[in-house]
C-alpha cells in the first residue's frame, strides 16, 4: 500500500473518510444483527468492518503527524458512517415486528380487512377507558409495516397502535394466509 503515502493529503483524507464511513455502516449493520440474533450474518460483517477498520487507522496512524486532517477524516467518517449504518438498516428492514392495534369493540372491520389482505390477525377482548376494545395482534416482516399500517389508518385513521420487534417466534403460523379466514370464510366455500 505504498501508492497510498504518493496521495496528496487532501486525497489521503477523502479516502479514509469514505473507508471510515463504510466501516462504521457495517458496525453498526453487526450490531443489530447481533441483537436480532443473526449469528451467521454478524460474524461476516464483523470480519469485514474491522479488515476495513485496520485499513483506514494504519492509514491515520502512519500520516497523522504530517497531515492532522487524517484525525478529523477518521472522525468524521466514524460520524457519518452511524448515519449511513442506521439508514441503510431502515431500508433492508431485517426482522419482524408485532404490530398491536386497540379499536372500539363493536368495530371488526379491521380485522376483516387484514385478513383479506392475506395477515394472521388474533384479536382478544379487552376493556379501555372508554369501555370495551378488541386487541388485534398481528406479525409481519418489517418491510410490511407501512403496507399493514396504511390498510389500518385508511379503515380508522385516528387508531392506536404500537410496533414492537420479535426477538424469537415458531415458524407456525409466520407466512401469511393464502386464504380468507374466519366465520365470514364459511360462506365463500364452494
Amino acid at each position: 500500500m505504498e501508492w497510498l503515502s504518493e496521495l496528496s493529503p487532501w486525497v489521503l483524507a477523502l479516502l479514509i473518510f469514505l473507508i471510515r464511513m463504510v466501516d462504521v455502516s457495517i458496525g453498526t449493520l453487526r450490531t443489530i444483527c447481533v441483537v436480532q440474533g443473526r449469528m451467521g450474518l454478524s460474524v461476516m460483517l464483523g470480519f469485514f468492518e474491522v479488515l476495513i477498520w485496520i485499513a483506514a487507522l494504519s492509514q491515520v496512524i502512519m500520516g497523522v503527524s504530517d497531515s492532522p486532517i487524517l484525525m478529523v477524516a477518521y472522525a468524521g467518517g466514524f460520524a457519518l458512517g452511524n448515519a449511513v449504518g442506521i439508514g441503510l438498516e431502515r431500508r433492508l428492514a431485517l426482522g419482524s415486528v408485532v404490530v398491536r392495534i386497540i379499536a372500539p369493540e363493536e368495530d371488526a372491520e379491521i380485522v376483516r380487512a387484514l385478513r383479506k389482505s392475506g395477515y394472521r390477525a388474533t384479536t382478544f377482548e379487552g376493556e379501555g377507558v372508554e369501555g370495551p376494545v378488541d386487541l388485534i395482534y398481528v406479525r409481519c416482516s418489517r418491510r410490511e409495516v407501512g403496507k399493514l399500517l396504511k390498510i389500518v389508518k385508511f379503515l380508522k385513521p385516528d387508531v392506536f397502535y404500537t410496533v414492537e420487534p420479535v426477538q424469537e417466534h415458531s415458524e407456525r403460523f409466520a407466512e401469511a394466509l393464502p386464504h380468507v379466514t374466519g366465520w365470514r370464510a364459511v360462506f365463500k366455500m364452494k
